[in-house]
């Protein structure tokens, strides 16, 4: 054998030998890629239910009618003001809804989304919205509207937020217009 064809092998088997480690290595970047992305919160999937980019809807509704507790709430307090006849919103949904929120001491209205054409949207149960809203709407069907009576310890608490004053009772109407599953 000569020396020239010894050397064309030995260059082929480094040519394979370096093909099979680079394969190699992708390949584990690849599935250590996959694993991590599995565990992020943050996967793409979710991108589509930002709580920050509300979603268009034609939905236009009236403002509901004031409600105001008799006392303090020490706990939350649902009304499913009319029964929902789609799926059950349970945690880690994407719902996209109404709503309408006001003081439960004087009923005065600090935000809404009733008469604009958007849907506010959020993954229930992930902390994105006030605790009382993450435990409140659980159950809830599509279609339906609700009430929520949230004490200030389920809401805002002792820091209050834009409009709301510290320690504040809230009460919400909500829509459940659509959910993602």
């Amino acid at each position: 054998m000569s020396t020239t064809r010894l050397r064309d092998r030995i260059f082929a088997g480094f040519g394979a030998l370096l093909f099979l480690v680079t394969a190699s290595a992708f390949t584990i970047a690849v599935v250590v890629d996959m694993v991590k992305t599995k565990n992020d919160p943050k996967l793409p999937t979710e991108v589509a239910c930002d709580i920050q980019k509300p979603v268009d809807t034609d939905v236009i509704l009236p403002a509901p009618e004031v409600y105001k507790p008799d006392s303090t709430l020490s706990a939350i307090q649902t009304t499913d003001l009319e029964a929902g006849s789609g799926e059950v919103v349970k945690a880690g949904d994407c719902m996209q809804m109404k709503y309408y929120g006001t003081l439960a001491s004087d009923g005065t209205l600090f935000d809404e989304n009733f008469s604009k054409n958007t849907l506010l949207q959020f993954n229930l149960g992930e902390g994105r919205v006030i605790q009382g809203w993450d435990k409140g709407l659980e159950g809830m069907k599509v279609g339906g509207t609700r009430r929520l009576a949230i004490p200030a310890s389920l809401g805002y608490g002792a820091n209050g937020q834009g409009s709301i004053p510290p320690n504040s009772d809230l009460v919400f109407v909500v829509k459940l217009v659509k959910v993602q599953k």
